[in-house]
Parts: structure tokens; sequence; C-alpha cells
């Protein structure tokens, strides 16, 4: 058993939809207790463990909240009416299962007078959860309610397919990296942050009440490899870890991109290089906390983002860790 491989497929499974994390909170507490000297939470939520080994503050940042959707209306024939919780894209969710917080689960459904899909916005969907009135899905959810999607996690030999690998892979690569960390060089401030997904809340928080001197958010990032795919970066599954030097929201520090590529190059693991045009990590708010952080991102790269079906593969994921590890026992200056 790949016991690194068993804790994402845990996570993957665990809801938290963001301002939802407290399921997915408890499991991480106890999962990383062992293997550090504290854990607390902050007023948002994130969870923050510490290992203390002396020097300066290093915190590593991987988000625990999920996007879904938020009930905004109830109909009178029991159908739910919803909202986008983060970065949805309707067309890719249709009749997926659902599941809310209390376990009720549905299914996304559309209004077939909108034939083509291409138009197809959030307001066209419902969920049908088997009510047939709104007594009885009012007894079964309410306003406010927020589900996540829910689709089963696939392993084979080289790769790991299901939801929410966006961002309980990050978390992961987090956890069994303090696993196996040993001779550590600095104090690490492991941060699993909340809101990434509606406005990277959590990273801003967690960064300005650790005071870090350096931060590295662990996140996915898009691999354009499958064909006829517009190439909105050069990443590609299987080619190791992504060492991020920009994306929409960071320009990745040179101290943080040279400590990745040194401490990549001791362990022997292949990097490549990752430049986004759009959207962002934690990384970016880490780095504008206070006066200003170095900071920078891990990235793995992965199919098929904010779906059901994100894939990434195991090799990777095993050498992001290893790349964790190596930083963590390597001065960045």
């Amino acid at each position: 058993m790949n016991q690194a491989v068993e804790t994402l497929k845990t996570l993957m499974q665990v809801y938290g939809p963001s301002g939802h994390e407290e399921q997915i909170a408890g499991v991480i507490e106890e999962m990383v207790r062992p293997y550090v000297d504290e854990v607390y939470r902050d007023a948002l939520g994130s969870v923050i463990a510490v290992k203390r080994c002396g020097g300066k503050k290093v915190m590593l940042a991987g988000h625990m909240d999920q996007i879904g959707y938020i009930v905004t209306h109830i109909d009178e024939n029991g159908f739910l009416r919803v909202a986008n919780v983060g970065g949805v894209t309707p067309q890719w969710e249709l009749f997926h299962a659902v599941r809310f917080e209390n376990g009720v689960r549905g299914i996304v459904g559309f209004e077939t007078k909108h034939e083509d899909y291409r138009t197809l916005k959030t307001d066209h969907l419902f969920i049908d959860i088997g009510a047939e009135s709104y007594e009885e899905a009012r007894s079964m959810v309410n306003v406010g309610d927020m589900c996540i999607f829910e689709a089963p996690v696939i392993e084979t030999e080289k790769r790991l397919t299901g939801p929410y690998l966006d961002d309980r892979i990050g978390c992961a690569m987090i956890i069994e990296a303090l696993k196996k960390l040993e001779n550590c060089k600095y104090d690490v401030y492991a941060a699993f942050t909340v809101q990434e997904e509606v406005g990277c809340r959590g990273g801003h928080t967690t960064a300005f009440g650790i005071e870090p001197d350096i931060g590295v958010a662990c996140d996915i990032t898009p691999s354009p490899d499958t064909p006829e795919t517009t190439k909105i970066c050069s990443v590609k599954v299987g080619c190791g870890p992504a060492i991020k030097v920009k994306d929409g929201h960071l320009i990745a520090h040179p101290v943080v991109r040279r400590w990745m590529e040194d401490s990549a190059e001791a362990a022997n693991i292949p990097v490549q290089n990752e430049v986004l045009a759009f959207g962002g990590t934690d990384a970016g708010d880490i780095a504008l906390s206070r006066a200003g952080v170095k900071a920078g991102t891990l990235s793995i790269a992965t199919r098929f983002g904010h779906s059901v079906a994100e894939t990434v593969s195991i090799r990777d994921y095993e050498q992001c860790i290893d790349l964790l590890v190596s930083m963590l026992q390597r001065d960045y200056e």
C-alpha cells in the first residue's frame, strides 16, 4: 500500500466547501498532530501545524476548501436553485452527483430549453434531491446550504483521478513531507488554509499571523498536454514538480525559485518551470502580507482542473513530497 496515496485519497472525499471547512480541518489535525509540536486554528478556521527545529520561519500553505454550489432558492416542486462557490463551470458539472453536509445527495440538472451548452449558465441549473414539494425539500436542506461534487477516486499504476485534487493534494504533500522530515533547518509552519477558492482569504490571514520569513504554496496547475489543447503553459503530467515563475497574482521571488531548483538538483528530482498568464494561489497573498514575504509556489501538473475527474501523476506527487523534504533540509540563502 502506498501510504502517501492513501492519505490523499482520504482527504479528497471529506466535505469542506469554502467557508465550511470544519470536517476537513478535523481530519487534517488528526493526521498531522503526531509529526509536529503544536496544532491550532486561527479565527477563520485555517489549521496551523508547527514543527520547531530552530532557525527562520518557513510557511507551507495548502488550501483545504472545495468548490461547489450554495442553495439560493427552493421552488414549489422541491428543486434547488444554486449559485457558484468558487470557480465552477456549468457545462462540466451537468448530471453529476452532489452531497450536502448532512448527507443529502442530489443530481445537477438543467433547463432543457437551453440546448446550446456553450451559453449555459449556473442560473439555468437546478439540483434534484428527490423531493416532490417545497416542504419536503425544506425538510432536507435549506437556503444557504452548500454542496460538493461527488465522484469516485480512481487509482491506476501511474495516475490518480477524482474530485478535489485541488487542493487536497497540496495538503497531502505537506502532511507526507512532515512525516518524512528529519534534520530540518527551520521552524516550519504548515498552514492548511480556508476560502482560497473564493479569494485566497485564509492564505492572507495565516501569513499575517505567522509572519514567515519565506512562504511556499503547494497547489495544482493546468496541464495542457492533451490533444488540441490551447497551450496556456508548458507543464506536463508525469514530467516532475513544477516551479512557479509567474501567474496572475504572483511573480515568484528569485530566492524561492533558486531554493527549489537547488533542492531538486540535490535530490535528483526532475522539475519543470511554470508560467501561467492567469489565476493564482495562496502564495500571492503570502507575498503581500505585512511588509512583504519572499514567496513562491510548488505546483503539480493536473489535467481537467475544477472537474470531478482531476488527474495527476502519482510519481509527480511523490516527487513533490521529496522536494519539500529536500528544501526544508537546505539553506534557502
